[in-house]
């Protein structure tokens, strides 16, 4: 399972390293194992992607612990599979372990968190995009380990025009900056939206900003892009033989090459741990709006190898190869 791996991951960092490790996690959302260049794709439109596997290791065989975000998402910082961290569904009337945007539970105050085992460790913490694991403040990034959030607790549905659903929030930290469609536009006509170059950027003055004060920082990069309703700047739109979901992809993955380049150019690559992945498989009930996940049968909500084998990277200079 994914959230045993990538425990497993940073334990060894801890132990190989003369000092903390920084750590990166990149968790792509919807993205399918068949959509990259390095496993298979034949459009070829990932080459910082192919590139990181090709400095780094691939792992072909890893593993969601659930195919659905919330769930997939809670046993990742826990370490600890849904049924034992409270995200998990039966067919119980209102238990579902997805997260939209009126529940009012979240994650529970007595998981521990991996950022709250770092924030004591001295790490600075911080989360860029999507959370997903509760909308109420009691349940945000900022109570569970992190010190600093740019991003929301759900995904950028809507337009929503009743004013009994108001579009979702956008935060920054512990305050509201304002709500998609509203203070952050996206074009559900074209899919154009800044939101991915906005989650680039803060990562960017994040990694400047702990690499100046010296202390080791993880950051938990979470956009959402590949998620439906897709969208891309302006730069990347109808760039892809893919179409808006190959756009979004290869934003993405520009994404990737600016942090790794910036981690070299910083002089800490061969410090920082970096892991890319999946929250779960591609939605195949998006058809052409939606990830491939390859070879394998179904995809995303399915616990078929589509729904829960990712597309995973790991990037260390000098220790992982």
């Amino acid at each position: 399972m994914k959230c045993i791996e990538v425990t497993i991951w940073l334990f060894l960092a801890a132990v190989v390293s003369a000092k903390p490790p920084n750590m990166v996690f990149m968790l792509m959302d919807d993205m399918g194992w068949g959509d990259l260049g390095v496993y298979g794709n034949a459009a070829k439109e990932t080459p910082n992607l192919d590139k990181m596997a090709a400095e780094g290791m691939l792992l072909p065989s890893f593993y969601s612990a659930n195919p659905l975000c919330s769930p997939s998402r809670a046993a990742m910082l826990t370490g600890r599979l849904p049924i034992r961290n409270g995200f998990y569904s039966t067919n119980a009337h209102a238990r579902n372990a997805y997260t939209p945007q009126n529940i009012v539970g979240g994650i529970p105050d007595s998981e521990i968190l991996f950022p709250e085992l770092l924030l004591q460790a001295g790490y600075a913490t911080k989360i860029i995009g999507k959370w997903h694991l509760g909308q109420q403040p009691q349940y945000h990034p900022l109570k569970h380990g992190f010190h600093e959030w740019f991003g929301s607790p759900n995904c950028h549905f809507g337009p929503y025009n009743d004013v009994t659903t108001p579009n979702i929030p956008v935060y920054r930290n512990a305050s509201m900056a304002g709500r998609y469609y509203t203070d952050f536009p996206i074009n559900r006509s074209t899919g154009e939206s800044n939101l991915t170059q906005l989650y680039i950027q803060e990562a960017v003055d994040f990694i400047h900003k702990s690499v100046g004060a010296g202390s080791p920082f993880f950051l938990y990069w979470t956009p959402d892009a590949t998620h439906d309703p897709l969208y891309a700047s302006k730069t990347f739109l109808r760039t892809s033989s893919r179409g808006l979901y190959g756009d979004a992809v290869r934003e993405l993955d520009y994404g990737v090459g600016v942090i790794l380049k910036l981690l070299t150019q910083l002089g800490v690559a061969s410090d920082t741990l970096v892991i890319f992945s999946s929250d779960n498989g591609g939605a195949t009930y998006a058809k052409e709006m939606g990830g491939s996940n390859g070879p394998f049968l179904c995809g995303k909500e399915t616990t078929f190898e589509g729904g829960m084998r990712e597309p995973t990277i790991a990037w260390w200079p000098g220790l992982v190869a």
